[in-house]
């Protein structure tokens, strides 16, 4: 069961987003606050899984109130105001959903949440970095994932999640350690979050780089050297 809470000032808004909650199974409703400082008190005293925090409120607004907690619970953002996305990515958010929030839109953020916490149950170990390629091992056997396999990484509270061609590893490791130990010619840091495997990118779309249907975004204070290691790639060829 995943416990959550909804943080939002609009009544009419955590009525739909508690509707939503109590169609699900899988999640229990421990509180709704109309303020991020009735919110705050509670996380302080309660376990939370799951957050469902809208961004424009009064006093602070919930990415400044994301900022400001020490350990926070997975945190799913809800917005009318589309141009927060990546700034929302970079602070590690699961997902970031646009108002109105449509039911089956909603179900697919929670299948996204409830994925990464089993993932966290059972996380995988990097037994050995080489030239082309890691060793992981999950559970009873050892797997061998090539670098060039790699689509990108994703960085999440304290684990790393390796989304390859063939499935998703998940390892308590932080964005910094694993990219250091990455080819430089074969991987960029594309925000505090996010490392792409530049051979995999299908298109550059503005702020989000698109790699096998995934949406990669592209964080403000590294989209200057981003867009210049692009263009000198394309350069050598």
């Amino acid at each position: 069961m995943i416990k959550c809470i909804i943080v939002d000032d609009e009544p009419l808004a955590r009525e739909g987003m508690r509707m939503n909650v109590e169609e699900l199974d899988n999640l229990q409703l421990m509180g709704e606050f109309a303020n991020t400082a009735e919110a705050s008190k509670f996380l302080l005293k309660n376990k939370v899984d799951l957050m469902f925090l809208d961004i424009e409120m009064p006093g602070m607004n919930g990415i400044e109130f994301l900022k400001n907690l020490d350990n926070p619970p997975m945190v799913n953002l809800t917005t009318a105001h589309s141009e927060y996305g990546v700034e929302a990515y970079d602070l590690g958010v699961v997902d970031y959903l646009g108002k109105p929030i449509k039911f089956e839109r909603f179900v697919r953020s929670v299948a996204k949440v409830d994925e990464l916490i089993k993932m966290s149950e059972s996380p995988c170990i990097f037994d050995a970095f080489e030239d082309k390629f890691i060793f992981i091992k999950s559970e009873r056997k050892y797997v061998k994932v090539n670098f060039e396999d790699l689509l990108f990484i994703e960085g999440l509270k304290d684990y790393v999640i390796l989304h390859a061609t063939h499935g998703k590893y998940m390892t308590a490791m932080n964005v910094k350690t694993i990219f250091n130990k990455l080819p430089e010619s074969m991987f960029f840091r594309v925000s505090k979050s996010y490392i792409v495997n530049v051979n995999h990118i299908d298109d550059i779309d503005g702020a989000y780089i698109n790699i096998k249907g995934n949406q990669v975004p592209i964080g403000r204070s590294y989209r200057d050297s981003f867009v210049d290691y692009i263009n000198t790639r394309l350069l050598r060829r």
